[in-house]
């Protein structure tokens, strides 16, 4: 995490200082700001390698701000932190592209180890960047990793970092049915019970986008009482 440029925006002072010790601990360069109005100019101004974001802030709230950078099609990784007890908020920070979320009260541990993930994954990414290109075909669907690029039909289909993470995953091992503990494992880079409706909520955001009905998936397809797999069957048949 050595020099790792991280944005904080968290109007409680006592929550950003303890976060902010910790990754600091870590060799980070953290920033701190307090309230909406800062945060979405340094977010919007300045480039970052994490954004950590309290959904409830002065001014314009987390969530705007994670969907005024996503609408710039920046691609930082974003962890939303919410006191919510209502799932909604976190829904729709994940449905306008955040990473993930923690609920306040949380284990700084915690943090640090989804933060560690985070850089653990992106670290991951950028050595498979560093060698030949990667194409991933099957049937119509074509996955280019050194591009970041999916193709369904010819037609490119735009994926967060996370659902592109995600399918890529199913690709590489086609057929296989895949737990949602160990998806979790795998793309978030962590592993709890309580954080398996993560999974489901970016699931159905990627299948928002690749299947033709989403009530229907016939690609990323739910295996009951299991988890869920890449049908390759439909997407060769399909090619055909």
């Amino acid at each position: 995490m050595e020099n790792k440029k991280i944005l904080i925006v968290e109007d409680q002072q006592d929550i950003a200082d303890l976060v902010k010790l910790h990754l600091g601990d870590l060799g980070a360069d953290v920033t701190c700001v307090g309230d909406g109005h800062e945060g979405m100019r340094m977010a919007c101004a300045m480039d970052w390698d994490l954004m950590i974001l309290d959904i409830q802030l002065p001014g314009p709230s987390g969530l705007e701000i994670c969907r005024a950078v996503r609408r710039n099609e920046n691609f930082v990784p974003i962890l939303l932190l919410t006191s919510r007890s209502s799932e909604l908020d976190r829904v729709l920070g994940l449905d306008i592209g955040a990473d993930d979320y923690i609920t306040k009260p949380f284990s700084v541990m915690e943090l640090i180890a989804r933060v560690k993930a985070v850089f653990r994954r992106l670290d991951a990414l950028e050595k498979k960047e560093q060698q030949a290109e990667q194409v991933i075909e099957l049937g119509r669907l074509s996955i280019n990793e050194q591009l970041h690029q999916v193709k369904l039909n010819g037609e490119v289909i735009e994926l967060t970092a996370r659902e592109f993470d995600l399918l890529r995953h199913f690709a590489a091992q086609p057929g296989r049915v895949f737990r949602r503990s160990e998806l979790l494992d795998s793309v978030w880079g962590y592993g709890h019970d309580g954080y398996e409706h993560t999974v489901n909520s970016h699931i159905n955001r990627l299948r928002a986008k690749i299947e033709t009905d989403p009530n229907n998936p016939q690609i990323v397809v739910t295996v009951w009482g299991v988890g869920y797999k890449l049908e390759t069957e439909f997407l060769l048949a399909a090619a055909e």
